[in-house]
């Protein structure tokens, strides 16, 4: 199968039949062999009962409903799950992404040899309260990953069969999934730039609310680089905060000699703040070395403590 097109939805009950009739119709006009994974997030509405009736329309529907709302990054593990696809494509439901899009982001998977491609909506159709927040966040990611795509948010991107299958989505990490598939070892990510359609139905599902996100891109960064290493964090910062409290713990026990020894009146130790800095300083390097050290110990206890992902073999 050429293409697995996956769409999380979420409450879009008017803009399915659209969506739909212009999925086929992009597809068939370029002669691909596909299927379209539609994972109801647990709509309130209608949702469910109109993907029901265009299944028999269009057969070339997968769907699968939860019970409940769970988030989109919960729709897309589902999806990819399901999704067999050699390229697998996301898109939203809310038809402000384009299925035209759809037959250059297959080529350059296929010819151009991407892992991944992002979509970046150059124009936006958004109000200001969208496109703010937006920006700030994908300046923020790109700095803080070094990965340099202008819009890590934009719901339509494809994906290799492979990538896929070898990265896991959970929480709001949806949102990351070029930092994600970078981690994983997938490092041909690319960028097209993408028509973005003005809502036609219903409201914005995000806003300001993506911020919260930043705390997950925390996470990403810090088990990319240590989660199966994390000694190396905090056993480094631990050490270099006991030591450095150490040694300003001597500096002021040795002052205080040096001073007795000359027969010079010296304030007490205590009465210093100096002493509490240092005091404090060594506490929190113990306190870091230790969470390290058990952080080592879950690591080494883990069931996937050896995954890695591997590329070919001859």
């Amino acid at each position: 199968m050429d293409i697995s097109i996956v769409v999380p939805l979420f409450n879009e009950e008017e803009s399915l039949p659209e969506l739909l009739r212009w999925i086929k119709e992009v597809m068939d006009n370029n002669k691909f062999s596909y299927e379209v994974v539609m994972v109801d997030d647990g709509s309130k509405d209608k949702s469910w009962k109109v993907v029901e009736n265009l299944k028999s329309e269009y057969p070339f529907i997968k769907a699968i409903k939860f019970r409940r709302n769970y988030g989109k990054s919960a729709a897309l593990h589902t999806g990819f799950s399901v999704a067999e696809g050699d390229v697998v494509v996301t898109m939203d439901a809310d038809l402000q992404d384009s299925p035209e899009e759809v037959p250059e982001l297959y080529q350059m998977i296929m010819r151009d040899g991407f892992d991944l491609v992002s979509g970046w909506k150059k124009k936006r159709h958004d109000p200001i309260s969208k496109r703010f927040p937006s920006k700030i966040y994908n300046r923020f990611v790109r700095i803080v990953t070094g990965i340099k795509l202008h819009d890590f948010n934009c719901g339509l991107k494809a994906y290799s069969h492979e990538v896929v299958k070898s990265v896991e989505v959970y929480g709001d990490m949806h949102r990351y999934m070029p930092v994600i598939a970078k981690a994983a070892g997938f490092k041909k990510i690319g960028e097209k730039v993408v028509q973005h359609q003005a809502r036609k139905f219903g409201v914005s599902k995000f806003g300001f609310g993506r911020f919260r996100g930043m705390f997950d891109l925390i996470t990403i960064s810090f088990i990319s680089k240590f989660g199966k290493k994390p000694m190396q964090f905090f056993g480094t910062f631990g050490t270099l905060m006991f030591f450095a409290g150490l040694i300003a713990a001597g500096w002021l026990g040795a002052e205080k000699l040096i001073s007795m020894w000359k027969g010079v009146r010296a304030p007490l130790v205590t009465s210093s703040p100096y002493f509490y800095i240092a005091l404090t300083s060594m506490i929190i390097g113990t306190q870091l070395f230790l969470a390290g050290f058990l952080g080592e110990l879950v690591s080494r206890s883990s069931s996937d403590r050896n995954k890695y992902e591997i590329e070919d073999k001859i």
